[in-house]
């Protein structure tokens, strides 16, 4: 098992869990921060630092949003495991759920 970042981080990416993560396993894409499963440890320090609620337990992960846990798994299918977020920058590319979610203005 493992954590899961949703739908209320696309276009809010807060980073605060990047700060609290232990292992470095919480990656960016464009548009959205992503967890590496091989990587979590499991912890949970991100999970209430989230300012959006955006991340779950992924077995607590609302339906509404499953695609967001398939996202987490498949945006690691070409990079693999590269141990730890901070030496990869920002993804290329956001999983296609994540793309197809409408823009969201920021202030």
């Amino acid at each position: 098992m493992t954590y899961v970042i949703a739908q209320p981080c696309v276009d809010l990416k807060d980073k605060a869990c990047i700060d609290e993560c232990p292992v470095d396993c919480i990656y960016e894409g464009p548009r959205k921060m992503y967890i590496n499963p091989d990587e979590c440890v499991d912890c949970g320090a991100c999970e209430p630092v989230c300012p959006v609620e955006a991340i779950f337990y992924e077995d607590a992960v609302p339906t509404e949003w499953s695609g967001f846990t398939t996202a987490d798994v498949e945006i690691f299918a070409d990079l693999g495991s590269p141990a730890g977020a901070s030496a990869v920058g920002v993804m290329p590319r956001d999983h296609p759920v994540v793309e197809a979610e409408p823009v969201r203005e920021t202030s």
